[in-house]
């Protein structure tokens, strides 16, 4: 299998890691000065590959564009995308849950980096089990998706009130949203580790991406199964 990578001399850019997994390398972008992030866009731009960054500013997005990277930047999830080549269409559906509006960001940070590489994404936010009514409006939506992210701080219940209640799985992201007790993301996070519905898994506190990108895997290896 052919390797390749771009040597900066401060980052080794990946240019083969598409073939290798079904997805190009992504930036995070939170330590790196804005002249490192230009020249690592640029890069991928030089040579036509598609890239997403995560934990994007704002200032940063706007130096990118002043170099002229055609760069899109969402201000809600905080992430930056680059498309040279739309990906192509993955299979099945995702459906993207958060317990309250304060879960956004997170969540809008899976949804878009599933949308990114492939995947139809819908969205059912502030349907926490404070108010489990709403989660009953939405449930038969909710169960025609083939995965499920459920996006929760707090305590951490929506995973696994979800995950009894679908008969597909369920990728849990717990949230540092929440009071002192829920020592920023720590509580919810144990709550989804512990949970006794089955068919659950977790990923870490905020990450958002790393939710969006396993649901990309498991609809690409459906996709596989079917051809």
């Amino acid at each position: 299998m052919e390797n390749t990578f771009e040597d900066l001399g401060f980052a080794k850019l990946d240019m083969s890691r598409q073939k290798r997994t079904g997805a190009n390398e992504t930036i995070y972008c939170p330590g790196k000065t804005t002249e490192q992030l230009i020249e690592i866009l640029k890069t991928f731009h030089n040579n036509k590959c598609s890239v997403l960054g995560t934990r994007c500013s704002e200032e940063k997005f706007l130096a990118a564009k002043q170099a002229n990277i055609p760069v899109t930047f969402d201000a809600v999830s905080k992430i930056i995308k680059l498309i040279n080549t739309a990906p192509g269409p993955l299979p099945g559906k995702i459906a993207v849950c958060t317990g309250g509006t304060a879960d956004l960001p997170v969540a809008e940070e899976a949804a878009q980096t599933a949308e990114f590489f492939g995947a139809e994404v819908e969205r059912y936010f502030d349907v926490g089990i404070a108010g489990i009514h709403r989660l009953f409006a939405k449930l038969d939506n909710i169960r025609s998706a083939d995965i499920v992210i459920a996006v929760a701080g707090m305590e951490g219940a929506l995973g696994s009130v979800i995950t009894g209640l679908v008969d597909s799985p369920v990728i849990a992201v717990p949230t540092s949203v929440g009071y002192g007790a829920s020592f920023n993301g720590i509580a919810p996070l144990l709550t989804m580790l512990n949970s006794c519905a089955e068919g659950m898994s977790v990923v870490n506190i905020d990450n958002g991406f790393g939710a969006g990108m396993l649901a990309c895997r498991m609809l690409r290896r459906i996709g596989k199964t079917h051809d």
